[in-house]
């Protein structure tokens, strides 16, 4: 009988067609920034275009993690491009919105600075662990996007217009107390992650190792 071969486990090729799609993300992003700023957002179909492209861009967030769960298409550019074309994307949107007067710049500062800094505490722990997205952040990302993407299209030019700004203004704060809430987490989770890790573990066993020989030799 013949004996089955062992199964290889392979490392996904990073050319798939789900990084494909963070790409194009990425291409999005000066795309939809460009166009807000065209006429300084007073163009209707100009709007009706960045709302367009950034609803695209929104979709491809979805899709793109979903094949590669799906399909195994899991790799370390994706892991990195995905999380950053979302920031991108999210940074370019709240700048072009403040520059036109829709936003207030405070709330712009304070979700990017949120936004980016979680990057930067995330490389700082990566090699104690991976801080997973949570509930929290998910909600952040879908609020996010509704209450920009209600900001994007010319509110003006619809039916009610009070209605849609104070829709626009509701989901946005919603977006702005979520996002600060799960950025402390995230930065509890990763002062946490530093010292409860394998890793963090081993350095004290290591200087625990050392003072003991030093107080031998002494």
């Amino acid at each position: 009988m013949t004996k089955a071969s062992p199964r290889v486990n392979r490392t996904p090729s990073a050319w798939n067609i789900a990084n494909a799609l963070t790409v194009f993300r990425l291409f999005l992003v000066p795309v939809v920034g460009w166009l807000l700023l065209v006429d300084h957002g007073e163009s209707v179909t100009w709007r009706w275009w960045a709302f367009a492209a950034f609803a695209l861009a929104m979709m491809t967030d979805r899709i793109d993690g979903d094949l590669a769960r799906s399909r195994g298409l899991v790799t370390n550019f994706g892991k990195v491009a995905d999380p950053i074309a979302d920031k991108a994307l999210v940074t370019m949107t709240l700048l072009a919105l403040s520059t036109i007067g829709e936003i207030w710049w405070w709330i712009t500062a304070v979700i990017v600075v949120r936004e980016w800094g979680i990057t930067a505490v995330r490389f700082w722990v990566i090699r104690h662990g991976v801080m997973a997205a949570g509930r929290g952040g998910k909600l952040k990302t879908l609020l996010q996007a509704f209450g920009l993407g209600f900001y994007i299209w010319p509110r003006w030019s619809l039916p009610a217009p009070g209605f849609w700004d104070g829709l626009a203004m509701t989901l946005l704060v919603a977006a702005l107390v979520v996002t600060v809430v799960t950025g402390i987490d995230y930065l509890v989770q990763a002062l946490r992650l530093r010292q409860t890790s394998p890793r963090a573990a081993m350095k004290r066993a290591r200087a625990a190792a050392r003072r003991a020989s030093g107080s031998r030799g002494g």
